[in-house]
């Protein structure tokens, strides 16, 4: 995720969903799981799979680091001032449970790890999402 992200993605629907003065709403209670790699660290990655010879094929690049979206939630409700709550909504039956690369291979070939926490990411985020939406 990052600046010029997917609108559909959760952080920039969240952060919408603020600036409209709507609550956040989680499909489901929000256990769901989910791992965001920040922009930068993937194009960081995708240049160094450009740059070696050993490895020919797919190599998973992302963020292993898991956490819920119910934390999501409350992660970008920590970094606006706002009065919107947390609501829950019916849990699609397509909805996975759980999101999490296995990028050993970006590990042991790129010598590559994501850098970018979500907190940090969030905070480089959210004032685009914010001036895109004219928030």
């Amino acid at each position: 995720f990052g600046p010029a992200g997917r609108p559909d993605m959760a952080p920039f629907r969240f952060v919408r969903w603020i600036a409209e003065g709507e609550p956040i709403k989680l499909y489901g209670d929000g256990s769901q799981t989910r791992s965001f790699c920040y922009v930068d660290d993937l194009i960081e990655a995708m240049i160094r799979t450009m740059e070696q010879d050993d490895t020919v094929g797919p190599v998973n690049i992302g963020n292993p680091v898991e956490f819920t979206i119910r934390e999501l939630a409350d992660a970008v409700l920590s970094k606006i001032d706002t009065n919107s709550k947390v609501v829950e909504e019916p849990l699609p039956s397509d909805d996975p449970t759980q999101r999490k690369p296995d990028i050993s291979l970006a590990q042991k070939v790129l010598g590559w790890n994501p850098g970018i926490e979500l907190s940090e990411g969030l905070d480089r985020t959210i004032p685009y999402f914010k001036t895109r939406i004219g928030a």
